[in-house]
């Protein structure tokens, strides 16, 4: 019934009613804010209250048919501005973590071994939160190669790794033809480096090497932003020895977050490292430092170096390099002195300060990328170290690429975490260097010319 027909109604009512339009002398509303004046209609009281209640039920109808066109209509741009932002996300290289692990969180099977003049004292956590920590301490000789067992939470997994007597620092030129893998920024994520070794027949499930005579290069910031740091290092630690056995070689270039370590800047190390130098009696800067047999193997390790005539530096090559004159040895031990003073910027930009700054230092440039270079500036740098091309990480792609035509191959790209789910899901990659040729490498052992 429309509202027309509940006026007249309404009106017919009263007319056939003098009382009712005498007792009645007010307005009120019907529908759609129209009012009626009851002393022009006149009729039955039940039939009006009726009437009045359709009214009303009526106008609720048609308040909650706009209501829902509006929520429907708020829905509708609600997912559209969503696609807009995770598409704008995904074009600037941003991510959500979904999920996280609580076995992030687990600190029993973390082994930390430390080095003084005449032995070497390996310590593993055990327990948990609920049952107490305790440390299980173990000595050896240091001039023997002890064993620890480390373990991931991850999978329930561990592997074996022998401590080495020395940390010697490596040469920074090779040339022997021989091919090579890199890869950089693993970031804390040992799950993803394992499964890349694997996938790529670098080395077996017990991280045993595979790959002959061939060069393995850690680009750089291994550590930091994720919570396997120590098997990342222990992993890279056992691989070097094992490559050395059968003729091959692992490369660790220090990147700026190593540096961060070595420096105990800890701003972007997972919390759990406060807490396992707790339980060991330390500060956390104790884990790093030079009693520390990793702390030890990474103040050994070169910012840059060339093999088979391609330079591997985390950050980059800066043009001015050039005007130093200074060889690879030079730029290495230069920097090394340095790793854990904490950098300030000085009046007087000296040969130590350019290479050691966070701007203009190999280990944190970012002049590929961020400035407007020209292929000769490129090419300055390079003839600098006695490079064809350079391999670096530290600032993200989407993609394993080639610049400045293939001078520059750049290889920093986001691998999966160990203990966090994200969108977009990431996938690792890497590069191979063989035959002069370049290829990017899948997760899967997938290859790509470049």
């Amino acid at each position: 019934m429309g509202d027309g027909s509940i006026h007249r109604g309404i009106s017919m009512m009263m007319s056939a009613n003098p009382e009712l339009q005498e007792k009645l002398s007010i307005e009120f509303i019907v529908s759609d804010f129209t009012f009626v004046d009851l002393n022009s209609v006149g009729g039955d009281l039940s039939v009006l209250k009726g009437l009045m209640t359709q009214a009303s039920n009526t106008r609720v109808h048609r308040w909650l048919s706009a209501a829902g066109r509006r929520l429907a209509q708020f829905g509708v741009s609600l997912i559209v501005l969503a696609a807009i932002l995770v598409t704008f996300g995904m074009i600037i290289g941003a991510d959500a973590h979904l999920f996280e692990n609580p076995k992030a969180y687990q600190l029993a099977g973390e082994v930390h071994v430390f080095r003084d003049s005449a032995r070497v004292t390996a310590h593993t956590i055990r327990g948990d939160n609920d049952h107490g920590f305790s440390v299980d301490t173990a000595e050896f000789s240091a001039e023997t190669s002890g064993q620890i067992r480390v373990a991931f939470p991850a999978d329930s997994s561990a592997f074996d790794v022998s401590i080495a007597p020395h940390a010697n620092t490596p040469v920074p030129v090779a040339n022997d033809g021989q091919p090579i893998i890199a890869i950089s920024d693993i970031e804390s994520g040992f799950g993803a480096f394992k499964q890349f070794l694997l996938a790529n027949g670098v080395a077996d499930a017990a991280l045993n090497w595979k790959f002959g005579k061939g060069h393995l290069v850690l680009v750089g910031d291994f550590v930091d932003r994720g919570a396997s740091t120590t098997q990342v290092l222990w992993a890279a630690y056992k691989l070097e020895q094992s490559a050395r056995q059968s003729g091959g070689t692992v490369h660790f270039i220090i990147g700026n977050h190593e540096i961060k370590n070595l420096q105990a800047n800890f701003q972007t190390a997972n919390e759990k490292y406060f807490h396992i130098a707790g339980i060991l009696g330390k500060q956390q800067v104790q884990l790093f430092d030079d009693r520390s047999v990793l702390g030890q193997w990474l103040s050994s390790k070169n910012v840059v170096e060339v093999i088979n005539g391609v330079a591997f530096v985390h950050g980059g090559l800066h043009p001015d390099i050039a005007k130093y004159g200074s060889s690879v040895e030079e730029i290495n031990r230069i920097v090394r002195e340095g790793y854990r003073i904490p950098y300030y910027s000085p009046v007087t930009v000296t040969k130590e300060s350019f290479l050691r700054s966070g701007t203009t230092g190999p280990a944190w440039y970012r002049g590929y990328f961020k400035d407007d270079l020209s292929q000769q500036q490129v090419e300055q740098g390079l003839k600098a170290v006695g490079a064809r091309a350079v391999v670096v990480g530290h600032t993200l792609q989407g993609k394993v690429n080639s610049r400045y035509d293939n001078k520059v191959f750049a290889i920093d790209v986001k691998h999966p975490k160990d203990y966090l789910t994200s969108f977009p899901f990431r996938s690792s990659e890497g590069l191979l260097i063989k035959d002069g040729k370049f290829f990017r490498l899948t997760e899967d052992g997938g290859t790509r010319p470049l």
